[in-house]
């Protein structure tokens, strides 16, 4: 269980308790949560979401979770960054990051099952199986809320991705693709640029350009299932490894993407975070192959 504690001040007395957790990030789903399972405490006793709050009074916040995943102790991935609240983990390339039809013990949520037994898997990002790096967790339902409905609070991240050689003659050093993105016809993970699709915005810079490939360092406007893959394929440059988008494997076997950075503000700290996490080793491999 987590408690949150916040001491009320004179710019918050007078207001209802509803209207404080509100002003504070909370969703109306969570409020009600914490109002029919004995979540809300003043002084020390149960106070309803009507109650009026004075300055001094301690407001507590108590969240209880239950854990849908089945726990798998044998699973391992390198933590990034971890406090009461948020876990960051650096996932292997391999895993996936959600259950899924084949994968009900093998993925980031099984594990974090293991670790964090009674919490529930709120996953605020997500990598494809075979996409390495950085994943953030919220351990409560109010950081899950704040952190993904909140443009203010979502984490911001940097990727790190291999295509082909030639890519800054073509595109340019800094730029950014913008094309919609929707399920291929009669595909059930295939993505593709369609008229239809969803818009999807994706910058990119240049990092390193050597005989047989070029190293971006990418972000993402939007969220898109796959997009970075799908709109490097799109312009011609799919990356290395990417058999399901057109790239060559030849120097890796998946796809050469790793999101290598995260920062974000804490929802309950208020305070900024950066996150990082290295270029993985069958990356950094391709890269020494060529050196610039």
């Amino acid at each position: 269980m987590r408690k949150i504690e916040y001491t009320i001040d004179d710019e918050h007395s007078g207001a209802r308790v509803d209207k404080f957790l509100k002003s504070n990030g909370y969703s109306r789903g969570v409020i009600t949560e914490l109002k029919y399972n004995d979540g809300l405490f003043l002084n020390g006793e149960k106070v309803r979401t009507v109650d009026i709050l004075s300055s001094g009074d301690i407001l507590t916040i108590c969240m209880n979770d239950y854990s849908v995943a089945v726990p798998n102790p044998y699973l391992t991935a390198m933590i990034a960054y971890e406090d009461d609240d948020i876990v960051i983990f650096d996932k292997p390339h391999g895993m996936p990051s959600h259950q899924s039809i084949g994968h009900y013990s093998d993925t980031l949520a099984n594990l974090f099952a293991a670790r964090y037994p009674g919490v529930k898997y709120r996953s605020i990002s997500r990598l494809d199986k075979n996409t390495s790096g950085l994943v953030t967790v919220a351990k409560n339902k109010y950081c899950a809320s704040k952190l993904m409905s909140d443009e203010r609070w979502r984490p911001m991240k940097r990727y790190y991705a291999i295509t082909t050689c030639g890519f800054a003659e073509q595109n340019g050093e800094e730029g950014e693709i913008i094309a919609p993105i929707g399920r291929e016809e009669e595909q059930n993970i295939k993505r593709a640029v369609r008229e239809d699709g969803a818009y999807a915005q994706t910058k990119y810079k240049v990092l390193k350009s050597a005989e047989d490939f070029t190293l971006l360092e990418v972000t993402l406007v939007t969220g898109r299932t796959h997009q970075i893959r799908v709109h490097f394929s799109y312009i011609g440059f799919p990356l290395l490894g990417d058999d399901l988008y057109g790239g060559d494997r030849r120097l890796i076997k998946r796809q050469a993407l790793h999101c290598g950075y995260i920062r974000f503000i804490h929802p309950v700290s208020g305070e900024e975070h950066e996150v990082t996490s290295p270029i993985p080793e069958d990356m950094q491999s391709v890269l020494d192959m060529f050196p610039s």
